[in-house]
């Protein structure tokens, strides 16, 4: 399943910046970022739940959120980029 990962850490302490960088840690491990604090990911169902609980040991839940969305299998046609493109394609071929 495509899955697009959102957050927002508080940053106004040395704490919350390294719990911003370890939210960053954990979702680049899944997928690319397309913006700041987005990602794109292709995920199974697993490495959805062990995300989600990765992300939930991390963040203060009182000052951080994340927000994960389901995309549909459409999402080429759903998308609309303006600019800078940085998002990818993950059913695409891979060349190294």
């Amino acid at each position: 399943m495509r899955i697009l990962i959102t957050y927002d850490v508080e940053t106004a302490s040395p704490e919350g910046s390294k719990r911003l960088r370890q939210v960053a840690k954990a979702c680049v491990n899944y997928g690319p970022r397309v913006q700041n604090s987005v990602f794109e990911c292709l995920l199974t169902e697993t490495q959805y739940l062990e995300l989600k609980e990765r992300l939930s040991r991390i963040i203060d839940s009182e000052s951080d959120s994340v927000r994960f969305y389901r995309l549909s299998s459409n999402l080429n046609k759903a998308v609309v980029s303006i600019g800078k493109i940085t998002s990818y394609d993950p059913e695409a071929p891979l060349l190294i």
